[in-house]
């Protein structure tokens, strides 16, 4: 009979396992928020097309994530403990040997924790998949579906190397002092750099900020979809917050203690608190944005910016911190927002949310919580993995923006010429203005729309 190693399956360990397997739970009611935001806002005659590719790519995330990204990650535990890239990859690609194992039959001194392992597999492969879906919210409506589909790819494998180094307690750069609660970094910052590179060299859409004849407007046809998609976002982020802590038992007794994905100390309850008080400052100087100037977008955008400023630091902010770094984070978003309107980039998420709410808010930290202990990990006594060796800096901080929207940049400049000279990266003027759905799918809108004089846009 195969041994059975109680530790690993012990009612302890199912407790962890749950607590992670709720973060996978969240993860998806993100992925169904961002589908509903994107329906009530996108144009009628291209929603299905859109959803469409978001869908497809999510799933081309998760794959690639699951062929080698978590190895790519995982990859800093094994370097701090003397081994290679090559043997994390070896342990976690699809067929990997600790991939494939059943938890109770891997002695704790080969691999501990185990079921947790695999469960997180899980839980960033989903995040692989959010990170293709916001990069079509960049994208919508003007990339070829093929060109969008390989950089989906490409940035699912480009992110989880990045993730290695910005995510966790003993990458590159987060073991040294860059501090990221909940991967602000490379999910969105990341994502931000490709989005905003492709944006600008794809062009506005046909009527976005030029009068055109046949397309009166740009306006969101069911704002109301849009609501209900950030509200069931609000509703998962908290079970993801679970998912960013590693819980240790500190002595004998039957105790579990939790520090954050950097090391830092911290509680639940603290996270939990701070991530309603980042959403609740955005939303009221969101609100005051958005009727000062008479531009709906901003009830939403407000909620969401605070929500993203505050991220990276929920583990170690005060509340009253959180509430006021998260309630200067819509005006951030706002100036940003506005100046690239002004000078005509089509892109109307990603900037103000993430080269807004989280340049500010990943700084902010270096700045407000300079001097607290973090990185390495528990258990650590010496060395360059000594559990909270490290502390916070804004020269860290700086840093770690610096490289994750650099990458993104960069690797949106290097897909261009490639994708331009194969498959072609931009959808013309005419399928656009007739509507994607009828080009790809030969599908009409369900209702008449309105192709009459132009319209103002206004957001």
């Amino acid at each position: 009979m195969t041994q059975i190693y109680t530790d690993q399956v012990s009612v302890a360990s199912l407790v962890t396992n749950t607590i992670y397997a709720s973060g996978t739970v969240g993860a998806i009611l993100i992925v169904a928020g961002l589908l509903l935001a994107d329906a009530g806002t996108v144009r009628r005659r291209n929603l299905l097309n859109s959803m469409a590719e978001k869908f497809i790519g999510f799933f081309i995330g998760a794959l690639l994530y699951y062929i080698v990204g978590f190895a790519l990650w995982a990859s800093q535990f094994y370097i701090m403990q003397g081994g290679t890239l090559g043997d994390a990859i070896a342990d976690w690609w699809l067929g990997g040997s600790l991939m494939r194992a059943r938890a109770q039959h891997v002695s704790p001194e080969v691999f501990p924790a185990l079921n947790d392992f695999q469960i997180f597999v899980f839980f960033l492969a989903c995040f692989a998949g959010i990170i293709n879906v916001l990069l079509h919210f960049s994208v919508s409506e003007r990339m070829k579906p093929a060109a969008y589909f390989i950089c989906a790819a490409v940035a699912s494998v480009v992110s989880s190397a990045l993730s290695a180094l910005t995510w966790g307690p003993v990458g590159l750069l987060t073991n040294p002092g860059f501090h990221d609660f909940f991967g602000v970094g490379f999910v969105y910052l990341f994502t931000a750099g490709m989005g905003v590179t492709f944006a600008y060299l794809l062009g506005p859409r046909p009527g976005m900020f030029a009068p055109n004849p046949q397309v009166s407007s740009y306006l969101a046809p069911q704002p109301a979809l849009a609501v209900t998609g950030v509200a069931l976002i609000f509703a998962g982020l908290p079970m993801v917050i679970l998912s960013c802590l590693f819980f240790f038992q500190p002595g004998e007794e039957p105790a579990l203690m939790a520090v954050s994905i950097t090391m830092a100390d911290t509680s639940v309850g603290l996270a939990f608190n701070n991530y309603m008080l980042g959403w609740t400052g955005g939303a009221i100087t969101g609100a005051i944005i958005a009727y000062v100037t008479k531009k709906y977008a901003y009830v939403l955008l407000g909620p969401l910016s605070g929500y993203v400023a505050g991220a990276a630091a929920y583990d170690i902010y005060s509340p009253l911190q959180t509430l006021i770094v998260c309630a200067i984070a819509p005006l951030v978003s706002y100036l940003i927002y506005e100046f690239t309107q002004k000078r005509q980039i089509d892109e109307h998420k990603l900037i103000p949310l993430f080269l807004g709410g989280g340049v500010y808010g990943l700084l902010v930290v270096g700045i407000v919580k300079a001097g607290t202990p973090r990185g390495g990990y528990f258990g650590i006594t010496e060395g360059a993995y000594a559990f909270q060796h490290a502390t916070v800096s804004f020269g860290m901080q700086l840093v770690g923006v610096i490289v994750c929207m650099g990458l993104g940049v960069v690797t949106a400049l290097i897909l261009w010429p490639i994708l331009s000279a194969t498959v072609g990266v931009k959808n013309g003027d005419a399928p656009q203005i007739e509507g994607l759905d009828k080009h790809f799918w030969d599908i009409e809108p369900d209702v008449p729309t309105y192709d009459g004089a132009p319209a103002a846009h206004k957001r």
